[in-house]
């Protein structure tokens, strides 16, 4: 309350003069309000509670998007708890924390259900049925990613796509375009928020049509909820591949989208071995070749990700170093791009582990609003932050659900 007091203090509507009256008396003028200095009024005038509350509201709009902020904050007063239990309020802080969520946890697929495995520790911990979402026996569907507090789910069967909030339990159900008419399985894509307005959203589906084992192209369109409609089919077709197997050329079904300023990008598999992006801003399909070759490699030993300071970046980890090498993608004044090794990350040292394990170590997922990798290594998972090299083990129960991570603003009881 003392910062509360201190900014009611500064501030210009409140600000308390001495003056005396006609008949002598000193009284307190606040702003258009005079308040008698011998009389203590039974409660406070009405504009005066409007203000302290809407200070207060300020305040309590930046506690820490943890779990437990809000009701922690609910036990200090009764005002408090009819501030922070206002519906109207956690929308508001749910958008002011909406680019610096907690990591919750992490979705993990079952039969028949998508469950929900927390990552906090007491009393952040979210309970793991608090998150879970039920589908009919048989009813097939797919986990594509998480993003800006959405799941997308795709259900093969009904050839349609299910957006889910699990803060607030929204559903909104939408049809395939008419133009993803191949296998549903290789059908991927990306669920995020509007930029400007949060209460709208964007679905961008990808798909990779193979004409013939060596030509093939890949298709995208764009969803809009503001509209309701999906936008044109947009095509591109792929660079040459390696005639080395004939094997087609799909997006990785397990390795969700990473979010990169104004691009997503996906992993491709296959004869082509890259990075898949599409362009928001452009509506643009590239491909982009990783920095190192990987063609051979197991797709746990790498992941696309936002590089410190913003762009594009790589991280391949070296099963015989035991190393994390980060890579970034620069553009030069002639605007030619190419990837440049940023530093290299001693797992080994850093993370105490012993070398004599090297096949277990394998990437397991990342969280892309907080910067965070989830190592699997012959001792448990670990989560590392890229910047500052902090990391936290996780319990044993996270080993096969760290691809999907869950992050979102959420207030323990709501």
């Amino acid at each position: 309350m003392l910062c509360l007091l201190q900014q009611v203090k500064r501030s210009p509507a409140m600000q308390v003069n001495n003056v005396r009256t006609e008949d002598g008396e000193m009284r307190k003028k606040t702003g258009e309000m005079t308040v008698s200095l011998g009389h203590c009024p039974d409660s406070p005038p009405l504009p005066l509670l409007l203000e302290v509350d809407h200070l207060l509201e300020e305040i309590l709009l930046r506690l820490h998007p943890l779990p437990s902020s809000l009701p922690r904050a609910s036990l200090v007063s009764h005002r408090w708890r009819r501030l922070v239990s206002d519906p109207g309020f956690f929308r508001r802080f749910r958008l002011h924390h909406r680019r610096n969520p907690p990591h919750l946890g992490f979705f993990d697929v079952d039969s028949h259900d998508l469950h929900f495995v927390p990552a906090l520790d007491a009393p952040d911990r979210v309970p793991p049925g608090r998150f879970s979402l039920q589908f009919n026996e048989g009813d097939k569907f797919h986990l594509l990613g998480s993003r800006h507090g959405l799941v997308l789910v795709l259900q093969p069967p009904r050839k349609q796509l299910l957006v889910w909030d699990p803060i607030t339990a929204d559903q909104h159900h939408i049809n395939l375009p008419p133009g993803f008419a191949g296998p549903v399985f290789a059908i991927h894509g990306a669920v995020l928020r509007d930029a400007v307005d949060a209460q709208h959203f964007q679905v961008v589906l990808v798909d990779v049509e193979a004409e013939d084992p060596h030509h093939s192209r890949v298709l995208a369109c764009v969803y809009s909820s503001e509209t309701g409609v999906w936008g044109d089919l947009i095509s591109a077709p792929l660079p040459p591949m390696v005639p080395s197997s004939n094997r087609v050329v799909f997006v990785y079904p397990t390795k969700p989208a990473v979010l990169v300023e104004n691009s997503l990008y996906w992993i491709l598999d296959g004869d082509l071995v890259g990075i898949l992006e599409f362009d928001l801003e452009r509506k643009s399909i590239a491909v982009i070749q990783p920095p190192v070759d990987v063609l051979t490699k197991s797709k746990y030993q790498y992941t696309v990700m936002w590089t410190e300071g913003g762009g594009l970046g790589f991280l391949f980890v070296s099963r015989s170093q035991y190393n994390a090498q980060l890579w970034k993608r620069k553009t030069n004044l002639d605007g030619v791009a190419s990837w440049v090794l940023e530093r290299t990350i001693e797992l080994e040292k850093l993370l105490s582990l012993n070398s004599g394990a090297r096949v277990n170590l394998c990437v397991r997922g990342f969280a892309e609003d907080n910067n965070v990798l989830f190592l699997g290594t012959p001792i448990g998972v670990f989560m590392i932050h890229i910047e500052s090299l902090q990391f936290k083990k996780l319990p044993d129960h996270t080993l096969v659900s760290c691809n999907h991570s869950f992050e979102s603003v959420y207030a323990a009881g709501t």
